[in-house]
């Protein structure tokens, strides 16, 4: 069973770097064709896909969201990572980890077969 699990950041401050870490069991974040993702959902909107990371390393971003978005891996740990600079609070969201079975950049749930819990992330002073 594939499980995922973001950390959890909690408040960030406005201009701030926003981590998060997802922690993969079940899977190799290096194996087959899997595309690890990063989504958001601000308050009272849809679900925004941010990036992504295959299982060779390679990286796919939001182009919106590209100059802000850094996404890396920790191999030894199955572990990756996104990094957001300059939050605002526009940022504030609930930011969710998924596997993907290839490159998605939707929002869309039935693309995506497995995510994590989701944690609140909340931009403020």
């Amino acid at each position: 069973q594939v499980q995922l699990q973001e950390s959890c950041p909690g408040l960030v401050k406005p201009s701030q770097t926003l981590s998060l870490t997802c922690t993969v069991s079940g899977d190799s974040i290096t194996s087959g064709y899997a595309h690890w993702n990063w989504i958001r959902q601000p308050p009272g909107k849809g679900l925004e896909w941010m990036g992504a990371i295959d299982n060779s390393g390679s990286i796919y971003y939001r182009p919106s969201l590209k100059s802000r978005t850094s996404i890396s891996r920790d191999t030894s740990k199955n572990q990756f990572t996104l990094q957001l600079s300059s939050v605002t609070p526009e940022d504030t969201a609930i930011y969710y980890c998924a596997r993907s079975s290839e490159l998605k950049t939707t929002g869309l749930i039935r693309e995506y077969g497995y995510w994590g819990q989701g944690t609140q992330v909340t931009v403020s002073s």
